[in-house]
């Protein structure tokens, strides 16, 4: 009797550390999954060109929802082509620029939206892919509208605008538009550039102030949008 009453007891021991230990299992594949959602990863549907990323911001706004379906970001005709039912960041950590350079990109919208959603370049990234994210970036929107910002994790700064200017193209008939753009990173400045005209100078200070890093570009929600002639140069 004292020996079965020994092995109730160790068996008992037994299930409880294989109950304890199928607990932590279970709660580090909590934790793992809601660190993936909030950082918002390449969902395992996406596509993209090797060697590109790409990071996803989810609206949380139910007035203004996401598209259906995964996002779709592959090479073609020399450049890259992105089908954007969510809003993402794009680039290559091969990508990257520091001192005096140009970063540039065509960009042509292949479907008109509904309402005005922005697209362009980002540029001085670093850590894209966790949860202090940083980067500046340089857009424009089928309304005439461009901006500048810089974005720290989750926040975002305005450096410049979002200010109208006849620069900017905006959807014709079809509901298409191409637009150049350029940033270039000079000692002391910021210039923004769209199709050969220089729509705002920042000065290379305050929230503008680090400029080396990895570049890209973002599209926002619901836009299908080709991009050619993406690339940097030295100054």
């Amino acid at each position: 009797m004292v020996r079965n009453s020994v092995e109730k007891r160790f068996g008992l021991a037994a299930m409880v550390a294989v109950a304890a230990m199928t607990a932590v299992v279970v709660m580090v594949a909590v934790v793992v999954a809601v660190a993936v959602t909030t950082l918002g990863a390449i969902p395992a549907q996406a596509q993209a060109p090797a060697g590109w990323k790409l990071r996803v911001d989810y609206s949380a706004r139910a007035a203004d929802p996401d598209g259906g379906g995964p996002i779709q970001f592959v090479e073609e005709n020399g450049g890259y082509h992105a089908t954007n039912p969510q809003a993402a960041a794009y680039w290559n950590p091969a990508n990257t620029a520091a001192g005096n350079y140009s970063v540039k990109g065509t960009f042509t919208v292949l479907r008109e939206t509904s309402h005005a959603e922005y697209y362009g370049l980002i540029f001085g990234g670093n850590n894209l892919d966790g949860a202090n994210q940083n980067y500046l970036y340089f857009m424009v929107a089928g309304n005439g509208r461009w901006l500048f910002k810089r974005r720290v994790g989750d926040d975002t700064e305005e450096i410049g605008g979002p200010s109208p200017n006849p620069a900017v193209k905006t959807p014709d008939a079809k509901g298409q538009s191409t637009n150049a753009l350029a940033v270039r990173v000079l000692a002391d400045k910021i210039e923004c550039v769209i199709n050969g005209t220089v729509v705002h100078t920042a000065a290379k200070s305050g929230p503008a102030a680090k400029t080396d890093g990895i570049y890209g570009f973002r599209i926002n929600h619901l836009l299908d949008v080709q991009v050619d002639g993406f690339g940097m140069s030295k100054l």
